[in-house]
């Protein structure tokens, strides 16, 4: 069985999307991250699959599967991950050339159950802030990797749901790269039962 794993890139202030909801804080930072990449490229050895929601998976499909991420150390491993696209709307998710996405468009929790039931490594999420508060109140989230920007934006959307039970994330590393970045990588621990 794999651990559904939700790495969010995260300002310094904690949050993971602007007030419009969008990521930009990544390219507020200058030169570039090789540090962090190649660590990453390490990471997706031990991850199977991938699930993203629909606004996640437009932004992804636009760079990832394109010759503009052909230099990037991080474009073979992921573009070789099993892909889970979570849409209600979306009829297929091509992948350029590669085999496409397989839309799900059921019960997110049930879908994201039998992911982790048919993937023996780790199964990652990125972005999806929606998708990761419903994984979240399901106690389906088995870990977090936050990827911490030295950028400070003053408001917009945490990494993590605003209500529901607390959680106690048990620290497993803590690595800094190249530009200031810290990823911390936590064990979430099952919810305490009342």
């Amino acid at each position: 069985m794999g651990n559904l794993v939700v790495q969010q890139f995260v300002t310094a202030d904690g949050f993971a999307a602007d007030a419009d909801n969008e990521f930009t804080a990544y390219e507020l930072l200058e030169g570039g991250t090789a540090e962090l990449d190649r660590s990453q490229a390490d990471w997706l050895d031990s991850v199977d699959a991938m699930v993203l929601g629909a606004r996640t998976y437009r932004m992804f499909v636009g760079y990832w599967p394109t010759p503009a991420a052909a230099g990037e150390i991080i474009t073979a491993p992921l573009n070789a991950l099993r892909r889970h696209v979570f849409s209600r709307t979306l009829q297929h998710a091509p992948w350029g050339e590669q085999e496409a996405a397989t839309v799900e468009s059921g019960d997110a929790v049930d879908a994201i159950r039998r992911i982790k039931a048919e993937t023996d490594g780790l199964v990652v999420l990125w972005g999806s802030l929606s998708l990761s508060d419903t994984f979240f109140a399901a106690g389906e989230v088995d870990e977090v990797r936050l990827v911490i920007l030295p950028v400070v934006i003053g408001a917009g959307r945490g990494a993590f749901p605003a209500a529901g039970d607390p959680r106690i994330l048990d620290l497993q590393a803590a690595r800094t790269f190249d530009r200031g970045l810290v990823e911390l990588h936590y064990a979430v621990r099952p919810a305490p039962e009342w």
